[in-house]
């Protein structure tokens, strides 16, 4: 499993991004375009299964872009920020996912009327 993580930065009409830590980059014209050029020079050094990524804006001229190559769940794409990780590393130990809580049991409110606070808008 690969996890590489790109700084993006807007300059101009194009978009560039460097890799946190490595040697990966590219450039493009808007972000989609971007992100499919940091997917495939991903695959390009790790192609070992499936696709994940996460694309998140800090600013109006700079983002963040992860893609996590293998780790069980491919093709998802995880939008917003932070969870790709998180989802990638608990698929990738191919362990059961852990049951949800019970549903709590709603108890029934009753509205209380006018009468009961001893006054009455209409009064």
């Amino acid at each position: 499993m690969g996890v590489f993580t790109f700084v993006c930065k807007s300059s101009g009409d194009e978009w560039s991004a460097k890799q946190l830590s490595g040697d990966l980059e590219a450039s493009a014209s808007s972000t989609f375009e971007l992100q499919r050029k940091l997917v495939q020079a991903a695959l390009s050094s790790d192609s070992s299964g499936g696709v994940q990524s996460s694309f998140s804006m800090v600013t109006p001229s700079s983002a963040v872009f992860q893609v996590i190559v293998g780790g069980g769940g491919g093709g998802a794409f995880i939008g917003g920020g932070g969870g790709g990780a998180a989802a990638a590393a608990g698929s990738a130990g191919g362990a059961a996912a852990p049951e949800a809580p019970p549903a709590e049991e709603k108890k029934e409110e009753k509205e209380e009327s006018d009468d009961d606070m001893g006054f009455s808008l209409f009064d």
